[in-house]
């Protein structure tokens, strides 16, 4: 059984040296909800984010032994889910299918500032890949310019900028929608 306090570099050195499924499971518990609702954002819908976070574990597991803690290991698994997630996007837009993510279909809980949840996640399922990873990861999981920049191998400034013309994206979209006010 796997202490729970170890960290997760400890559990990370285990499950590529020997494989220790307590170590796995550890580290799957800990980081999966996480995962789940970054591919949820990205993918627009459960289905795909579950065989995303699938693959990126299998890849994770595969290449754990690359991890080697210049970043945090939720960083690092962050950076093979969007890996996935690109992947699976190119080949979408090679097979020419439709990029436009889907919405579940329920009754919004609350309107924040005067948008209706709804319309903001069909605003943010349309917006450009690029504006939607940055703003996701920045304003809704909470990574640092810093670690955007590593996981998407781009500069901090770019991340910084990125942000801004998304979010701006953002709005304008919004503000396009019949009958929405942003406060």
């Amino acid at each position: 059984m796997t202490p729970a306090g170890d960290d997760d570099c400890t559990l990370a050195d285990r499950l590529g040296r020997t494989r220790d499924p307590a170590a796995f499971h550890e580290l799957y518990a800990r980081h999966t909800p996480m995962l789940f609702a970054v591919a949820v954002r990205l993918m627009g819908n459960e289905t795909d984010a579950e065989d995303a976070v699938h693959d990126t574990w299998v890849r994770a597991v595969e290449n754990i032994r690359g991890f080697r803690g210049e970043s945090s290991l939720r960083t690092w698994l962050t950076g093979v889910l969007i890996n996935r997630i690109r992947e699976v996007s190119r080949v979408r837009v090679y097979e020419s299918l439709d990029d436009v993510p889907e919405v579940a279909a329920h009754e919004p809980t609350s309107d924040v500032h005067g948008v209706d949840p709804i319309d903001l996640s069909r605003a943010i399922g349309e917006m450009p890949l690029g504006y939607r990873e940055i703003v996701l990861l920045h304003d809704v999981e909470g990574f640092t310019h810093e670690e955007i920049g590593r996981l998407l191998g781009i500069e901090t400034g770019t991340s910084k900028s990125q942000l801004t013309r998304g979010r701006r994206w953002l709005r304008r979209a919004l503000e396009e929608r019949p009958h929405q006010r942003i406060k």
